[in-house]
């Protein structure tokens, strides 16, 4: 095929309920700084679409143009050679309404592009698929990628736990807590039977587990194994940790399941405090006091919503290594 240089831009879709909606923006935020209720967002952040339990699909920007007639135009330079492959346009449900196109109109689009290009089209097994968006008044043609739902096969555990996070939390719950899993040491000192180490792991994050329950952390090995993953999960409190981490995810346990009082909360994120410069803690009771009083802030924060059932995710920072006049508050 003939060369393509990308523009480094990168176009993502997005599908959640409404329900959803405050995780997956808490999620678009930490991948790339902003978020959006189109459920399309352009950015030059380039990850794995299959990270997300939220994003649908990416096209990798090569040509762009203020008509349609500029990306015929420039289609018309690609030579496929002994590549075959598949023109696809994206269908989004958010998109403002200058930029919409009936179903006729994109099957006819798809096929302008396909005879344009030159090279043997297949529908069903394309060598290259490509994607095509009018976005924001202009239009985008790129590499397209559609999102795995990975999260989906993680689901099924031979171990579970009823108060467990869904794999679909737990995934999005990993990314907030490592956007950029380059170099980051990751630790779950309270890990349960391993909801959120299954998710971090099988997308490559640098964690490790760790909880005071034995039966929970024999559970916790079980699930990590059962998936083909290889993760440490120690048995013991987060008292006893005396290594650093750039990032620990604190699922706290609940009043309401087990007998966890309040103080033995707040210790928990006293000991957090030493090992780590952020945290990320989900909790079903407001604790933002504890937090205060551990020695973080709060940067970022959603609720995560099951029905009735609601979840406060809190991304924090330590306070002597942040500027409050610089810490970003959003209010649930």
């Amino acid at each position: 095929m003939k060369h393509l240089t990308p523009t480094g831009e990168f176009i993502y879709t997005f599908a959640y309920t409404e329900d959803e909606k405050e995780l997956c923006h808490l999620e678009m935020r930490a991948f790339f700084g902003k978020d959006t209720d189109e459920k399309i967002l352009k950015t030059a952040r380039g990850i794995d679409p299959s990270r997300s339990p939220f994003i649908k699909e990416r096209i990798e920007v090569l040509l762009e143009g203020a008509e349609l007639a500029d990306i015929l135009e420039q289609t018309a330079e690609i030579n496929m050679e002994a590549a075959t492959f598949k023109v696809i346009f994206l269908k989004i449900n958010g998109l403002a309404s200058a930029d919409k196109v009936d179903f006729g109109g994109k099957r006819e689009i798809e096929r302008q592009i396909g005879a344009a290009i030159t090279g043997e089209a297949d529908v069903h097994t394309p060598d290259i698929t490509f994607g095509l968006i009018p976005f924001g008044g202009r239009w985008y043609f790129g590499k397209y990628q559609q999102s795995e739902p990975v999260w989906f096969r993680h689901q099924q555990k031979p171990r579970e736990y009823s108060t467990a996070l869904s794999s679909r939390v737990a995934r999005a719950v990993a990314n907030i807590a490592v956007p950029d899993p380059a170099g980051v040491k990751a630790i779950d000192p309270c890990c349960g039977i391993g909801t959120v180490l299954v998710e971090a792991l099988s997308m490559g994050i640098d964690i490790v587990g760790r909880d005071i329950n034995p039966l929970v952390v024999d559970g916790s090995r079980e699930n990590i194994a059962h998936f083909g993953l290889t993760g440490e999960v120690d048995l013991g409190p987060i008292a006893d940790i005396n290594q650093q981490y750039d990032v620990a995810i604190i699922d706290m346990p609940y009043n309401l399941y087990t007998h966890v009082t309040p103080d033995e909360q707040l210790a928990i994120l006293k000991y957090a405090q030493p090992i780590t410069d952020k945290l990320l803690v989900v909790t079903i009771e407001t604790i933002d006091h504890m937090i205060e009083e551990a020695g973080f802030t709060i940067t970022d924060r959603c609720i995560a919503k099951k029905s009735l059932f609601l979840r406060e995710i809190l991304v924090c920072e330590r306070v002597d290594k942040i500027p409050l006049s610089t810490a970003k508050l959003k209010q649930a």
